[in-house]
């Protein structure tokens, strides 16, 4: 969770939260969507969402923000512009031209691949992961796994929000995990 220098939640987090809408039953019942686009709509949400991760990155040699399809797409380059690292798309298998490095998945309910620019990442890029969301962990260690494999150090994971099911959860796949918001 983002605290201020006494370790206090961060003022702007509540403003975060209060414009993430919750969406039951869906896309199926028993699912309580985190619809970000809400969030997008309130510019001073955005905004300070967007702020909330810059500063955490800002100064910590990061040369890569790897945003994960379709959301990761929303907050990764801003906040790589803010740092001054490159952006490098995560994408679902067939959507990226040319060469391309994938690492498949598993899901609860099947298996999915995430895939990469062959080149996108050097030996030695520092990379920060960029998700809305973080459920059970499997597509950012997938992205993790993908970095890695093409040289980069993953330095952290970040997301706006949390699934209760990883409350309180600091690392994922041995890596540090940052969190804005839980879901409600």
């Amino acid at each position: 969770m983002a605290c201020g220098k006494d370790g206090e939640q961060d003022p702007r987090i509540g403003g975060i939260a209060a414009s993430i809408r919750v969406v039951p039953d869906f896309p199926k019942k028993g699912i309580m969507f985190q619809d970000i686009t809400t969030l997008l709509l309130d510019p001073k949400a955005f905004k300070n969402t967007v702020d909330l991760f810059v500063e955490r990155y800002i100064g910590k040699d990061v040369s890569v923000v790897a945003g994960i399809e379709a959301r990761g797409f929303i907050f990764g380059p801003p906040i790589a512009l803010a740092i001054g690292a490159k952006f490098v798309p995560l994408r679902k298998p067939r959507k990226l031209p040319g060469e391309v490095i994938s690492e498949k998945y598993v899901l609860e309910y099947g298996t999915d691949c995430l895939e990469m620019h062959v080149g996108a990442v050097q030996s030695g890029d520092r990379a920060l992961v960029v998700d809305d969301l973080i459920a059970t962990g499997g597509t950012l260690c997938a992205a993790m796994n993908l970095l890695e494999r093409a040289g980069a150090e993953v330095i952290e994971c970040a997301c706006v929000i949390e699934l209760p099911e990883l409350k309180g959860r600091e690392k994922l796949n041995g890596k540090p995990l940052y969190v804005l918001v839980e879901s409600r």
